[in-house]
């Protein structure tokens, strides 16, 4: 485990005392197994995280902790409080308090941290604007893929069908809401999907269909599953892995829209009365409701990052939500 010392905090500046961090699965897998692009900056919108997706590399942007030192007497009201921070593991770091979050009093450190999945999930809602009596389809329920199943069956949807290889992940999917949870290994799984979205109204097929999984394989599948004039949302990275996409057939004549989503913008639709500040806002009061800390499986200390990391990368079946543990 990588050590480094910190200065005390000058003024305009804290230090805190993390208590949890959360692992993004998807984007640090990729970074694990050498996946990610190397020609990109890791993010251009968290300052925390300088640099491009090159090792060695410091990384993660969900981090709970505690101010337990302040620069000057101008951050003295900052001193004691829990807050949510887009920093990188780490035990101790210095944040300007501009950077930081207060976590509501009725929010624990261990819901706190999914507040960047969660925003994730807000966007793809924004990004796909579900409508009333719809069917969608969202294939992949990881943790980012099991939020935005538990916002959407807050809508008034007519079929919400999920779709994942794990059945742990199925069971939650369920659990949350989801009208039906199929396996998305098996070899007739779009023929079940078809006919879990078929109903006597309108038009066969997905109105709206989300690629959460991460397989890129997955994203064929869900054009052939979305119906004409449908929208595919695709927010999965994939990094440097390709998708081989079958083009040529119904989509040409269907009229599939397919959107990019990425929570470090706002659709241009929406931004002349939504900025990050008031979805960021949004994703805090969803976290009240949804309340996801039952999606965490494993906790490690970061002591056993090593551990951590082996254990998404080859039995991810077993994991979800993985934190690394700092105490407090």
């Amino acid at each position: 485990m990588q050590q480094e010392w910190l200065a005390p905090p000058a003024p305009g500046q804290v230090l805190v005392q993390t208590v949890v961090s959360a692992i993004s699965p998807g984007t640090e897998l990729l970074i694990y197994r050498g996946q990610a692009p190397t020609d990109m900056p890791i993010d251009e919108t968290i300052t925390a995280l300088p640099g491009a997706l090159t090792f060695p590399l410091k990384y993660g942007y969900a981090a709970v902790g505690r101010v337990i030192a302040v620069g000057s007497p101008a951050e003295q009201a900052w001193q004691g409080r829990l807050v949510f921070a887009f920093q990188p593991h780490g035990s101790y770091f210095l944040s300007a308090p501009t950077d930081l979050h207060p976590v509501p009093d009725s929010l624990s450190p261990e819901e706190a941290v999914f507040l960047p999945t969660m925003e994730t999930a807000v966007n793809f809602l924004m990004d796909g604007y579900p409508l009333l009596g719809e069917r969608v389809l969202v294939f992949g329920q990881g943790v980012v893929g099991l939020l935005t199943t538990a916002l959407l069956v807050r809508m008034p949807l007519s079929r919400l069908i999920t779709a994942d290889r794990y059945p742990s992940r199925r069971e939650r999917s369920r659990e949350l809401g989801a009208h039906a949870s199929l396996d998305a290994g098996t070899d007739d799984v779009l023929a079940q999907l078809q006919a879990c979205l078929q109903d006597e109204h309108g038009a066969p097929g997905a109105d709206l269909t989300y690629e959460l999984s991460g397989n890129p394989l997955a994203l064929d599948q869900a054009i052939a599953v979305t119906g004409f004039s449908g929208r595919v949302v695709i927010g999965s990275w994939y990094g440097q892995k390709h998708a081989d996409l079958n083009l040529g057939g119904r989509f040409h004549r269907s009229r599939i829209r397919l959107i990019s989503s990425q929570v470090s913008s706002i659709t241009p639709e929406w931004s002349g009365r939504w900025t990050k500040s008031r979805r960021l806002h949004v994703a805090w009061d969803m976290l009240q409701h949804v309340r996801p800390a039952h999606l965490i499986t494993h906790r490690f200390p970061l002591e056993q990052a090593s551990q951590a990391y082996a254990l998404l990368d080859q039995h991810p079946e077993e994991a979800i939500q993985v934190l690394f543990t700092y105490g407090e």
